[in-house]
């Protein structure tokens, strides 16, 4: 039987023999940490890089548009459909092995993406990254549960965990604009290669080894309708994203939930499933998967769209725009190592909302305000509000499983917290590329309507000011419509995660 976070941290009753305390993390252990945070930090660092070495490359290997698109998001896609099969592959065959594969699988990629002849090539090569990231990123959370068998050491590991992806978002796009300056546009994926040395050399002395006990064989056909699940809908996200409701994004849509349908009564069926549906008659493990969902829907949906404020409406510099980024990565970086300590005292249902409540704030700057430092500053309120999401999501997520599970609900978390992100872009998007559209006269040429990028590329200064204006609004908008997601967010946590107990 599914062993409850609830459970982990009752209060014996009375006239019980105590139980015995779990043993707590010595220093191998955390510097095993240490070298779990490596890859995790470069994860997100890579993402960030890549955002500016995009007119490079593209100025290089000139790919078409559609290729520009994949080039981008790819790796998403793929990391999000194989986020589930990484974590029980881990479970099955040993979660220090699957990283050491995915680390190894990461750097030979990296090579491949840094020395693309081709659009083609680099496409194929940030699809090879995306899967051996999926195989990093659970095993690091699966190993973080085994290693920290204490609920507030663990609680601390994964905060840092947090706080790892939040140094990446921080680091990537100041070391990218570094790197641009005086390198091709291929050096920014070989900053990954000493990072994926260090966790392959050390890994065997500092990291344990765990596997399940009684794994079952693997089902292929489970991981083919997983596929065929998973990567419609997520292949959906785009054509919402940039033209709002279309007929191959419901398509993607329709064959995403089919495809759901038969993955899920396959699993039912099998003794040992590819993911055990089981955890999911747990409300903390629900709730915290609802709860990544929807908090970093509510998070992406501005996040995605103030970078390329601060570039085509204030006119930043890549290097330049990446700076005030850092208050919105710094606010992350705070909430996340403030949270544990919070945590200790404070249920997490009331730390979470709490949070979201101080993010509406931040979301109501950002909505009403405009302006470089109005901006930044309130991102940054908005991601130290949204902070406990991130920590206490994953944890509950993690601890409501049994230890052989780990792998599985660890990627299952990472799997929602990938959706949420995506969500955000296709909704929020959608809404801010109306409203953009509505503000751009209709008389203007086709280019103008498209992105507010391609109108500043015109000559006619009065329709690139319009512009401007008009993506200013399309901001507002979609802070405004991220505050709702965040609202509908506490409203979840206070309905499923409200007697989960304090850690």
């Amino acid at each position: 039987m599914t062993t409850t976070l609830a459970e982990n941290t009752a209060t014996p009753e009375p006239g019980a023999a105590p139980a015995s305390a779990p043993p707590r993390a010595g220093a191998r252990q955390w510097l095993g940490l240490a070298v779990l945070l490596l890859p995790v930090t470069l994860m997100t660092a890579d993402l960030g890089v890549l955002w500016l070495a995009t007119p490079y490359l593209s100025a290089d290997l000139r790919p078409s548009g559609a290729q520009l698109l994949w080039i981008t998001d790819i790796y998403g896609f793929l990391t999000a459909a194989t986020l589930v099969i990484m974590g029980t592959l881990g479970d099955r065959l040993g979660r220090r092995r699957l990283l050491m594969a995915g680390s190894a699988g990461f750097l030979l990629a990296s090579l491949l993406a840094a020395y693309a002849p081709n659009a083609g090539t680099l496409i194929a090569a940030r699809a090879l990254l995306g899967i051996a990231g999926a195989a990093v990123l659970p095993s690091t959370l699966a190993l973080i549960s085994h290693m920290f068998a204490d609920a507030r050491q663990r609680a601390t590991a994964i905060a840092m965990w947090v706080t790892a992806l939040s140094v990446g978002l921080a680091v990537g796009p100041v070391i990218g604009g570094v790197l641009l300056a005086s390198w091709w546009w291929g050096s920014v994926f070989l900053m990954g290669l000493p990072v994926m040395l260090i966790a392959l050399v050390t890994a065997p002395l500092l990291l344990p080894e765990y596997r399940a006990p009684k794994p079952g064989r693997l089902d292929p056909a489970s991981v083919l309708l997983f596929l065929l699940a998973i990567l419609p809908l997520v292949y959906g996200v785009k054509p919402l994203a940039a033209d709002g409701p279309t007929a191959g994004a419901a398509l993607a849509f329709a064959l995403g939930a089919a495809f759901t349908t038969l993955f899920v009564r396959r699993q039912n069926r099998l003794e040992s499933p590819l993911l055990d549906l089981r955890l999911f008659r747990n409300r903390a493990f629900t709730g915290a998967l609802l709860t990544l969902l929807l908090g970093m829907t509510a998070l992406n949906g501005v996040e995605y769209l103030v970078p390329q404020y601060l570039q085509a409406v204030a006119g930043l510099s890549p290097p330049d725009a990446g700076l005030w980024l850092l208050p919105g990565a710094a606010g992350l970086i705070a909430g996340s190592q403030l949270t544990p300590f919070v945590a200790r005292r404070t249920r997490p249902a009331y730390v979470l909302a709490g949070g979201l409540a101080g993010s509406l704030a931040g979301y109501a700057v950002i909505a009403l305000s405009e302006g470089v430092t109005v901006i930044a500053l309130g991102l940054a309120v908005i991601t130290f509000g949204a902070a406990p999401i991130s920590v206490l999501g994953t944890a509950l997520a993690v601890g409501s499983a049994p230890p052989e599970k780990a792998g599985a609900a660890a990627a299952t978390g990472q799997t929602a917290y990938d959706l949420g992100l995506a969500l955000g872009i296709a909704v929020t998007g959608s809404v801010a590329v109306a409203v953009y559209r509505g503000g751009v006269p209709a008389d203007a040429p086709a280019a103008a309507h498209e992105s507010v990028g391609a109108a500043l590329a015109l000559p006619d200064e009065g329709l690139r000011e319009q512009a401007r204006e008009a993506f200013t609004t399309a901001l507002h908008s979609a802070s405004a419509l991220s505050a709702v997601f965040a609202l509908v967010t506490a409203a979840v946590v206070l309905t499923l995660l409200r007697k989960v107990p304090r850690t």
